[in-house]
Parts: structure tokens; sequence; C-alpha cells
């Protein structure tokens, strides 16, 4: 017997042919937390905290064993004794501690922390039930509690607890930890905030909960809903729990590693993962003034320790509270923010820099800026605009701390995990380099012109499309076609990634099918994406599209060339399915308002090329791809913001003008729709395109048909190089490794273990 073999049977207590998938999954759960720990390293110099309020992480035992190197040891192990290591992955819950890029990027992050072998933990909460399930009634979302914690999962209970007051009540902080291997690296933490208080069974109707119950409801969900004052205040107390316990387990820590507290940059580098983390700033300097340093010192050392990341431009993530919210939930920390407004109105002339402005709200951002030592955008563009736009106040007063960091995504989970044909396939071509450096995949392009490569390479697109297909059937019971071209947008539901400009093509795209102009290949059209409970036109538009998809089903003239497939509860374990059988990667956000996207660089790297507007990272993926590798459309983001400034765009006069555009909008509330879908539903969406479309989808939208039959005629037309241009963007995808980001966040930033 192997190794494995003893120590599987050994866990199990039985014959692995005779165990049961749950009892393996939990058997390998110890194996992989057992040989994690033999890679703590000590940490020396500055470490790394990385304050999120999400962490996506998706399921982590076959990432895990990956980083191990125990991957095929395992799968060996288990197929010698009649056991399928796809059906031990289903076993496997998927952690809720997250949403979107924002959480999956801050859990590419860490994994590549550890990769680099530098000291460095993330910091969040234990959430319940994560944001939610989704489900579709009636061509609705609706949405339950997604329980995900069970008797066996990766956040290891520790004894280790911290008192937060929160609205002058003492709560108590407990810390749970999933230990974060990186590939041949070192083992870092996730360290997540919990009260034991906390009682699933408050949980009503839906996701329905009493939101005043503090104890009981403070990290049941994500996001709670904000429609209201106490979903606001929950979002405070939730915030809160997160940096006052993050800040004094810190601050323990450093003081056991030899910190006087007065060297803490030394010691501690902070990250603040867009503004749920901003309170970190006040709650340091709380901290460090009950420690005994004075007032401008420790301003001085928090200033030095921490750095923020801004993610993007929306005013919703650019979070702004009202002064009573926190003298209701943080009263400690008011007479820290009062004294850090004072500190900036005596130093900045600029009133619209203030942290406490005159209608007496306090900007979060304001503060991060005014007290980090670092401020960075996400691509390229996205840090002109910040320099140049939307913080042009900040950046004129401090242009030393602007800087750009382009996301990254960790080719462990995007490629080697999700996609182990092609990864075995490069690897064969290359040699196993890229798994560790990315830009070893530039070799492939050396292959440009080989019809045998190429050949292959269209052999594992079309196997992934069948596997992708096999999946829907068997998890959702829905049937598609592996022989059309698959074009994918999975996202966050909102209005600026503009699911609606897609559901108008399709729209546009089933009028021209009945007229008899018949693409030369049929089109799967895959969405995946959840709306938040509250957003009511985010839940409108997946009602549009799931009620277009009904009335195209409905239509045999057209469904055999047109199919629109919306994927219930879109999650991570749904992305490793999508992302390797793409065509066509959507990322056709409105310029100047994605702030980069991560999805753009995992279809890239599996061999789709990409339909999109010159925003965020799709910006530098055209100048790595060459545009003719890639599907340029739409206004640029210097046009959009013009636009806004001048107040010129009327969506009406858009309507009202193109002939194209009216029949679209038009079909929302037609004969085919409301006998399908909910005419309250359909004729809001209609009525917000028409009158207001505040993010600009009716001028781009012919831009848009233009461009995506295009890219249906080339692939029809010219298979061949379609797959070499796929294989163009696979060889320049490793600039957008995450290991390249966060090696220039330490080179730029943090400077860890220095």
């Amino acid at each position: 017997m192997t190794e494995m073999e003893i120590a599987l049977s050994g866990y199990c207590k039985k014959d692995i042919a005779n165990s049961t998938y749950e009892e393996l999954y939990t058997a390998l759960l110890h194996i992989v937390e057992s040989e994690s720990r033999k890679r703590i390293l000590p940490v020396k110099g500055r470490k790394l905290y990385y304050i999120s309020a999400e962490f996506l992480i998706g399921k982590l035992l076959s990432n895990n064993l990956i980083n191990l190197g125990l991957y095929d040891q395992v799968k060996d192990c288990l197929e010698a004794h009649g056991k399928s290591m796809a059906e031990l992955e289903e076993t496997e819950p998927e952690p809720s501690l997250g949403n979107g890029g924002l959480g999956r990027l801050a859990a590419c992050f860490l994994d590549s922390v550890a990769t680099l072998n530098l000291p460095g933990d993330g910091i969040g909460l234990r959430y319940h039930c994560g944001l939610f399930h989704q489900n579709f009634k009636n061509g609705l979302q609706s949405e339950t509690p997604d329980f995900w914690l069970g008797d066996h999962d990766w956040a290891v209970k520790t004894e280790k607890t911290y008192p937060v007051s929160l609205a002058g009540t003492d709560y108590t902080a407990r810390l749970y930890q999933i230990a974060v291997t990186g590939y041949e690296g070192r083992t870092n933490f996730l360290n997540l905030f919990d009260l034991d208080t906390v009682d699933q069974s408050l949980i009503g109707e839906g996701i329905a909960f009493d939101k005043t119950d503090i104890a009981k409801n403070l990290t049941l969900f994500l996001y709670p809903d904000d429609s209201d004052d106490n979903g606001r205040l929950l979002r405070i107390y939730q915030q809160y729990l997160m940096v006052s316990a993050g800040a004094q387990m810190i601050l323990e820590e450093c003081l056991e590693r030899g910190s006087d507290l007065h060297d803490l940059y030394d010691y501690a580098a902070v990250q603040i993962n867009d503004t749920h983390p901003s309170m970190v700033i006040p709650e340091l300097i709380r901290l460090l003034c009950k420690k005994g340093i004075d007032f401008d010192e420790a301003v001085e050392i928090v200033t030095k320790v921490c750095a923020y990341t801004n993610h993007t431009i929306l005013a919703e993530a650019l979070e702004k509270w009202p002064r009573r919210y926190l003298e209701t939930v943080v009263p400690q920390l008011m007479p820290i923010i009062e004294k850090l407004d004072v500190l900036v109105r005596s130093k900045v002339d600029d009133v619209s820099t203030a942290i406490i402005d005159a209608h007496n709200t306090i900007h979060m951002a304001h503060m991060d800026i005014h007290f980090t030592h670092s401020t960075n955008g996400v691509a390229a563009l996205h840090t002109e605009i910040l320099k140049n736009s939307e913080l042009n106040n900040f950046y004129r007063l401090y242009p030393e701390k602007f800087n750009n960091k382009t996301n990254g995504i960790t080719f462990r989970r995007w490629l080697l995990k999700c996609n182990p044909e092609l990864t075995a396939f490069l690897e064969s071509l290359i040699g196993p380099g890229f798994k560790k450096d990315a830009s070893q995949l530039e070799k492939l392009a050396a292959f440009a012109s080989d019809e045998k490569v190429l050949h292959r390479l269209a052999q594992i697109k079309q196997a992934n499309k069948e596997a992708l297909a096999q999946w829907l059937k068997h998890t959702q019971n829905i049937s598609i076609t592996p022989d059309s071209l698959f074009a994918i947008q999975s996202k966050r539901l909102h209005e600026y990634k503009r699911q609606q400009l897609n559901l108008l093509y399709l729209i546009h795209q089933y009028f021209e099918i009945k007229a008899g102009h018949l693409p030369l290949v049929p089109l799967t059209a895959i969405f995946g994406a959840k709306a938040a409970p509250a957003y009511t036109i985010a839940k409108d538009i997946i009602h549009g599209l799931l009620t277009l998809s009904k009335v195209i089903a409905s239509d045999p003239a057209v469904s055999k060339w047109l199919q629109i497939v919306f994927i219930e509860n879109y999650n991570v374990t749904a992305a490793e399915k999508m992302i390797p059988a793409c065509d066509l990667s959507e990322q056709i956000s409105l310029a100047s308002k994605e702030a980069s996207g991560t999805g753009n660089m995992k279809f890239m790297l599996n061999g789709a090329l990409t339909l999109g507007t010159m925003d965020g990272a799709n910006v530098e993926i055209a100048e790595a791809v060459g545009s003719e590798n890639i599907y340029i459309f739409g206004q640029s983001s210097a046009q959009v913001i013009r636009r806004y400034e001048n107040g010129s765009y009327c969506a009406r006069e858009w309507y009202e003008s193109d002939p194209n555009i009216r029949r679209a909008v038009d079909f929302l509330t037609g004969r085919e729709m409301l006998s399908l879908g909910s005419s309250e539903h359909l004729d809001r969406l209609r009525h917000e395109l028409i009158n207001k479309d505040w993010f600009q989808t009716l001028p781009d939208f012919n831009a848009y048909v233009v461009r995506k039959n295009q890219a249906l005629n080339d692939y029809a037309v010219n298979p061949s190089d379609w797959t070499r241009r796929a294989l163009v963007n696979i060889s320049k995808a490793g600039f957008f490794s995450s290991d390249r980001t966060i090696a220039e966040y330490n080179q730029d930033i943090w400077h860890l273990g220095e």
C-alpha cells in the first residue's frame, strides 16, 4: 500500500473502496490540514494583513492538493479503489464567504502571497449563509439561505477571542482560521471572526431576519439588505466587528514578535480592500492611544502601516455614512474620526476632501486616502481615471501616494484546477515552468501556425463545451448544443456591467432570425449572475432574460439558432465549468465603470476571445493580444465621462431616433414577452431604459450588434484562425497572474519580510 492509501484508510477506519465519499472527504481534509501545517514558517520582519469583507475562496480540496503536490497521488489512489475524484469533489460544500470579483480577487491574492513565500494573512468574517442561494421561480430570482457550515469544514475554531464594543454593548469575537498554502510555497492563514451567539434559526421566510438582534444576526449574511436604516446599521456593526477584532489580533501578534508599537511599521502592513474595512484606521489609532502612544504619533504610525485599494468609482463602493450611524454603533471611534477631520482641515484648504462634510456625512474613502501611505487603482485605465477625474482633488494633494496595481488571477485555480486537459497539453508544448512563472506562456507563440497544435487546442475546447453541457443537464436539467458558439457573461448582475445590453442584442437577433437573416452558426448565450436582493432593476433584467429564453425556446424557427441559458446560483464551482468552455467572453461594461475585471483574465487564459469595451483591464488585454485578437466596441471612457459631466445623454432621444433600438426595447412589453412574463417587471425595465439608462446602454447598442455578429461570422467561417487567435490570448495571459500583481504590491507598498 502507498502512504496515501495507508493514510486514507487509517482516517476512514476501513478500506477505501468501502468508504463513502463523505468519509473520504473528511479524511482528506485532515490530511491536507496536517500537510499544510508542515509549511508554516516563522515570520520575520513585516507581515501583511489583508482586510476584506469578502473572500470568495471556492471549494478548497482540489486546489489545496494541487498546491501541496498531492493531487495526482490522491486521484490515482481513489481510481485504484474504484472511486472518482470528480464525485469526491461534489461532496464538498462551497464556502459562502464572498460574492463577486472583489472576493475572488482577495482569494487569489492570498494564494499568491503564500506561493511567493511572503508572510501574509487575510482578515474577514465567518458568514453563516454568505450572500444567499439563488433560485429561479416563475422567471424571477428568489433568495434562500446558503447554509454551508457543517461538522467538517476548513474554518478551524480556535480558543482566541477578542472583546468588541458595539453600541455600548460588549461582544466576544471568536477567531476561526483557514490554512492558505501556496503552490510549492508556505502556509499562511485566512482569519475569520464570528460571534458564538449567532443563531441561524433567526432566519424566517426567504432570507428575512430580525436586523436588530445583533447578538444573533451579526454574521448571518454577507451584505445584508440595506434598504432600511436597520440594514445599513447592520453593515457598520459587521465592519467594526471585523476591523476591531482584526486590529487587536494585529497588535497582539506584533507585540509577541517584539514590537514596542512605536515601530509597528517594521512588523505590519495593513491593506484595506475597498472601503468596507476603513474603520481599521481610527480603530488602530484608538488602540495605540490606549497603549499610551499620543494621538499625533499614533496617526503617523497608522498612516505608515496602512494602504488602500480602490476597486471602483461607483458611489455604493465609496462608502459614506451619516454621522448618527457611527455615533450609534461605534461611539468610541467618533472622537478619533472628528480629530482626524480637524487635522485634515488644518492642513488642506479644499473642503471637498474633508472626512466629515457639511451634511454630517462621513466619507470613508477620504479617510483612507488621507491616512494611508498608498492609494492604488486596479488597472491602468482605472488608476488614470482616479488621478485625473474621480479623485483628482486628492491626487493634487498626494501625487506620491497614487499608483497602479493591475489585478491578476491565480493560475492554479483557473487553469490547473478547472482545465487539467489544457494544462497537460500546454505542459507538453512548453514544459511545466508556467505553473509557477506565468510569463513562460509566451513560449506558446511559437506554435501559432502549427496546425496540429491548433487542432488539438480546438479538440480540448470542444471537450470542455461537452463537459459543460453534461454538467448543466445533470445539475439543472438544461440541454445545450456544444456545436454552437458559447458566449458567456458571468459576473455580478449590475446595470454598469450591462447584462441589459446583451438582452437587447438577443431580442434583435430574435427578430433577425424571424426575418430569415440566419447566422452562420448557432449562438448559446450563457449567463451567471446574482442580483442583490434589494436591487430591483437588476432583478428585472434577470426576469427579462429568463422570459426571453422561454419565448425563444417556444419558437422552433428561432430556437435552432439561438438559446439563452441562465445558470442558477452562479458560484466558483459553476465558473470552473463555464470558463474552460467559453468561446466568446462578454466584457461589456460601460467604459470607465469597471475598475479592472478578473473574469476577462480567466476567460482569455482558457482560450476565449474577448468581446468588450475599452474598460478596466480590457484595455491592457487589448494591448497585449493586439486589436486583431479581440473584439472592441463602444464609447471610450473619455466620451462617457464627458456625457456625465455635461449631462448630454438623453436615453429617450436614442430610443426615438433608432428603429432597431426602439424595436428591441418595445419587445420587452410586447405580446410574446407579456404572455410568459410579468408586466410589472418588464414595464419597469422598459421604462428605465427609455427614461434613465444611467449606464448608457443605448449609445453602444449598434456597435455591439456589429462586433458580436462579426465574431459569430469569424468563428463560423475560419475555425482554425479562431483557434490561432485563442492561442495568442493564452500566450499573453501571463501578465495577468496574481503572482505578478502581488510581487508589485510587495515591491512598491508592503516590503514584507524586511
